[in-house]
Formats: C-alpha cells, sequence, structure tokens
C-alpha cells in the first residue's frame, strides 16, 4: 500500500517567534485603549516640553533688601511701564508710605551738568517725592537708546554691579517701600561680557514680585503669556497685569481683539488685571514733567497698592481704597 504524501505548503514558511511577538504587541495595543484617558497637563507641567530657563548671576554679593516691594517689567518696550511705575508710586505715596524709586539700568539719556540724566528716572523720583540723588535712582546708565549690554559695549566699561547693589540698598535703608522699573522686556540683555544675563536674571536676583505692564491690542495674549510663562518657570511670583493703553469704547475699535483680550489675559496666565488705564493723548502724558492725567492714576488705584507690595497695614495712614 503506498503512503500518501503530503501537499507542499504554498507561502512563506511562518516564523513562530514573529507571531509571538505579534500577538504580545496587540494584547498590549488592546490594553493602553482600554484605559481610562489621563487629564490633560499644561505644557508648561510636561518635563518632555518644559525647558527651565538657563539663569545667569547678576552680583558676586546680592544686595541686602529689607523693604518690601514689587518690580515692575513689560511685554515689550514702550509699553508704559514709566507711566504705570509713577503711578503705582504716586498711590503708595497718597497710602502715607516712603517710596524708594529705582530704575536700575537706563539709556537714551541726555547729558547734563550732573552728567547722564534718565527723563523716566527724574519722572519716577517726581511721582514718588524721592529724595535720594538721580545717581542712586539710576546708577547704571548709556547714552545710546540701545539695550544696556549693547549701549555698555559701546562705551568699553562694563556694568559696575556692585554700585548697584549699593545704590539700591540705600534707597532700601531709606524707605518704607521699593519700586524698581525694569528696562525693555525680560530677555533685554544687561552685560555685554555676557549675552545670556538678561533682566529676568536682575529679577531673579533682588527677589520681588513682578507687576507686568501689557499692551491692549492684538498680540497680547501671545506675548503676555509668554511673559508670565517665563517668569514663573524661573521661580517669581506674578503679582498681576496691568493693560495699558485701553480705549474708552473698544466696539468702536478696528481691532476686535481689544473688546476680548482683557478676559483672555486672565484666562491664559491665572494671574489678575489688576488694572486696565485708559488710552490718553501723547500730549497729555509727559510724565518726565510731572504731567499726568487723573483717568490714569484713578484706573490703577482700583488696587490697592500697599497690600500688593506687602506693607503691613498698621492703620496710621493707610486709607483703603478698594474697586
Amino acid at each position: 500500500m503506498t503512503s500518501r504524501r503530503r501537499p507542499a505548503r504554498r507561502g512563506v514558511p511562518v516564523n513562530r517567534r514573529s507571531v509571538s511577538r505579534q500577538r504580545a504587541l496587540t494584547a498590549l495595543k488592546r490594553f493602553a485603549y482600554s484605559q481610562p484617558p489621563k487629564p490633560h497637563l499644561p505644557f508648561s507641567l510636561s518635563p518632555l516640553l518644559r525647558t527651565p530657563p538657563t539663569l545667569c548671576p547678576v552680583f558676586d554679593r546680592p544686595p541686602n533688601l529689607t523693604k518690601p516691594g514689587l518690580f515692575v517689567t513689560a511685554t515689550d518696550t514702550e509699553v508704559g511701564k514709566t507711566v504705570i511705575t509713577c503711578a503705582i508710586a504716586a498711590l503708595l505715596r497718597r497710602a502715607g508710605l516712603t517710596v524708594g524709586v529705582s530704575k536700575p539700568l537706563a539709556s537714551g539719556c541726555r547729558r547734563d551738568r550732573e552728567g547722564l540724566v534718565s527723563e523716566d528716572a527724574e519722572a519716577l523720583a517726581h511721582f514718588a517725592d524721592c529724595r535720594q540723588p538721580l545717581d542712586v535712582i539710576h546708577p547704571l546708565r548709556y547714552v545710546a537708546p540701545l539695550a544696556p549690554a549693547v549701549a555698555a559695549e559701546l562705551t568699553g566699561e562694563a556694568p559696575d554691579w556692585s554700585l548697584l547693589a549699593d545704590r539700591l540698598e540705600r534707597l532700601d535703608a531709606a524707605s518704607d517701600a521699593m519700586l524698581i522699573e525694569g528696562i525693555g522686556g525680560l530677555l533685554v540683555p544687561i552685560d555685554p561680557a555676557d549675552a545670556q544675563r538678561t533682566v529676568l536674571d536682575l529679577i531673579v536676583a533682588l527677589g520681588y514680585p513682578v507687576v507686568v505692564v501689557t499692551r491692549a491690542n492684538l498680540g497680547t495674549l501671545n506675548h503676555t503669556a509668554m511673559t508670565v510663562r517665563l517668569l514663573r518657570e524661573a521661580g517669581c511670583k506674578v503679582a498681576g497685569l496691568v493693560v495699558n493703553g485701553y480705549p474708552a469704547d473698544p466696539s468702536t475699535q478696528s481691532d476686535e481683539s481689544v473688546a476680548t483680550n482683557r478676559q483672555w489675559l486672565a484666562k491664559m496666565t491665572r494671574v489678575p488685571v489688576l488694572a486696565t488705564v485708559p488710552r490718553c493723548e501723547p500730549n497729555q502724558v509727559k510724565v518726565h514733567k510731572g504731567v499726568m492725567p487723573y483717568a490714569i492714576i484713578d484706573a490703577v488705584g482700583m488696587s490697592y497698592w500697599p497690600d500688593l507690595v506687602g506693607v503691613p497695614d498698621t492703620g496710621a495712614g493707610l486709607g483703603r481704597r478698594r474697586g
């Protein structure tokens, strides 16, 4: 009796190891899909996407500052830092406080008989009624209207950070509260010897809570959110936002974003909008000459700044006004 031959199998021989691996991958996918989705986290909290800023120390010996204060920065240049800082200074002075004001780095200064003078520093001294000499209020100053690092490089002289520390300590000793005004935005370079040293490093070194002055028009959401996020990732406390140049009637503006930006700034940054400052004609706002409309003071005064600065309320002369 002849035996039957088993017909030959067609196709490629089966690799049993590959089959087992494929089955394992299929089972793993089924398990993964069966799990409930994880809650979405903001990307600033994601370890894969979050990159903390690289910080550069400013002082060899940090200034010994004992009084509460605020650092006023902005999303860009020409946003209105000086006007807002002057308004805050006037309100703190009205509350009975002795206010120390500083513009640590100033460019675009004019040459005067007493040396280089910044109009911003003059305005701060006027509205704060600060009796300290101008060279104490703005110790590092340059003629060229450029970023401080670039302006300093043109002079061939390095910034004297120990001088700045000394001047800040002098202001601190004579004041109840301190207001520091920055220059430009957070990443403006301040030292020609290290292009990575920026305004942000100075803010971190001083340790004051930060007020961010921002625009009201299109583009402010992106610029403000980036500024706040960078401050947080550097470990800074953000006290709040001040929206400057807000029109009296947003519905009449060709820029439709103005009507919703204020609400969305608070949503995106999760910090309060401390003041919405009305737009004024340029000839009405000349803080370097001591001229500021009452509308600006009133708008900024909707927040109680002694609380924001952190001055203890002893009940003596600190009249409260809240919005």
